[in-house]
């Protein structure tokens, strides 16, 4: 995929509001799970874990991939120093 359309399409996931909205609701809902959860139950919160880790992930791969289509443009952009 053609970088400029990556970084369109990853913007336009970051903008979308039904997106955001599972993001939201998923991280909500491991939360309450994890504050639910006693402390004798290290299986059931160290998976609430890994899945709040993985959630972050995601989200910071989509926006890495607008952060990197950013800088590209404007290093396009500048005059080479040689």
């Amino acid at each position: 995929m053609i970088d400029d359309h990556r970084e369109e399409r990853a913007k336009s996931l970051l903008q979308n509001e039904l997106f955001n909205e599972a993001f939201d609701v998923l991280r909500k809902d491991l939360m309450n799970r994890w504050n639910a959860s006693g402390s004798s139950e290290l299986e059931a919160r160290e998976s609430i874990w890994l899945a709040m880790r993985l959630l972050d992930k995601l989200y910071g791969h989509i926006t890495s991939i607008v952060e990197t289509g950013h800088m590209n443009k404007v290093m396009s952009q500048q005059q080479p120093f040689i």
